[in-house]
């Protein structure tokens, strides 16, 4: 990286100020690179279902910050260094408890489920008896249900771990028959600041009869900064070779498919608006991408299933997780009628999710991986957010 040395006269920065009203580059007066402005937590301080909402902060020594609220263990922000020492905030959200509320929304931010993604009308049998959730999408059921973890306040515990590094663990109990889910459900899903800057979230439930799961993070990223610019630059990578197509309902049809010679193929680093138009019917089902990629592995050990990067502010996020599958949906919902933090407006594909996750529909699909829970057992799920910088 070359370093370009530029010398100033003090009488020159003081002239050229007071004329101009400019700082000159040299000059002892320059301007500090923006820091991460975090919400206070009485933007947050409420009481919802007779129970406590709160907003926890967790930073690292580098100056990454993330603020998570126990109402549906959601993420609020997320700042993170650019190219230019400048911090950004790379999430979707509101900057109070009441916008949250207010907003039609309910998907900015949080953890879903039980079942994250879609199941075909709600409907799955486990050991002969067959189950109904309840309908949230079309005939469908997704992210859980109308009331589902999204709208539920957890309980919340901060500290610091062995490694010197911050966290808040967020426990919820969800009672047999909750959307219609069989057996009584312990979850608990903790936030971890790594000091590489990374943020860990991890996974884990029980249950005291045979279910299913599949809990996620629904947070809308944009490597921009939440300026409501598009996210079509960003540069995504996907270490996938297929992907599982859908019907018109997005209701995956229990096929896969191989990427190769589709705009769903991600496997070299491409402009996410590159191909988001091309004339392929997987596309015009979503309105864009909103799709199960299949990960290229074998086995559940962490590994690299996403990379998202925006030349403008040279921010890199890399996705890590132990999943089989990742969820990329390209905001092709987003219509600039809700104005998010700081006034900006949350316009057409200007957030990212990009969910780890097993499949959708996974409980009626006898070739894709067991969503079963059985008691005894413990579900697990780690996906982590690693974040970079690219001159």
């Amino acid at each position: 990286m070359k370093i370009k040395k530029i010398f100033v006269s003090t009488i020159l920065c003081v002239l050229m100020g007071a004329m101009y009203g400019v700082v000159v580059s040299g000059c002892a007066h320059k301007v500090e690179p923006q820091k991460p402005e975090l919400f206070p937590a009485s933007n947050f301080d409420t009481i919802l279902h007779g129970l406590q909402v709160s907003l926890y902060t967790l930073t690292n020594q580098n100056g990454m910050a993330v603020q998570v609220t126990n109402y549906g263990a959601r993420i609020v922000d997320l700042w993170v260094p650019s190219k230019n020492g400048d911090f950004k905030d790379v999430v979707w959200g509101y900057s109070n408890i009441k916008d949250y509320l207010d907003s039609p929304d309910v998907y900015s931010g949080p953890v879903v489920g039980r079942y994250g993604n879609r199941i075909a009308k709600g409907r799955f049998v486990l050991d002969g008896e067959e189950y109904q959730l309840t309908i949230n999408d079309g005939e469908n059921h997704i992210h859980g249900g109308s009331n589902g973890l999204w709208n539920r306040i957890w309980t919340a515990r901060q500290y610091t771990n062995d490694d010197g590094e911050e966290a808040v663990e967020m426990t919820y109990f969800s009672p047999d028959g909750e959307e219609g889910y069989p057996g009584n459900m312990n979850i608990k899903v903790t936030y971890t600041v790594g000091n590489e800057n990374t943020l860990r979230i991890g996974y884990e439930a029980t249950s005291d009869a045979t279910t299913i799961v599949n809990l996620t993070s629904h947070s809308y990223f944009n490597l921009h900064g939440t300026s409501a610019k598009s996210t079509n630059s960003h540069i995504l990578t996907l270490n996938a070779d297929s992907f599982t197509p859908t019907d018109a309902e997005l209701i995956p049809t229990g096929d896969i498919t191989r990427v190769e010679n589709t705009p769903l193929d991600f496997r070299q680093p491409t402009a996410i608006g590159e191909r988001i138009e091309a004339d392929y019917e997987p596309l015009h089902f979503a309105k864009g991408y909103d799709h199960n990629w299949i990960l290229n592995k074998t086995s559940n050990e962490i590994s690299l299933a996403a990379s998202l990067y925006e030349p403008e502010t040279g921010i890199v996020m890399n996705v890590l997780t132990d999943q089989p599958a990742i969820q990329f949906y390209s905001g092709n919902f987003m219509n600039g009628t809700e104005t998010g933090k700081r006034g900006d407006k949350h316009n057409y594909r200007t957030g990212v999710a990009l969910e780890t996750q097993n499949y959708p529909d996974a409980p009626n699909h006898s070739n894709f991986p067991s969503a079963v829970l059985k008691p005894g057992d413990t579900y697990k799920h780690v996906c982590i957010y690693e974040f970079g910088v690219q001159e």
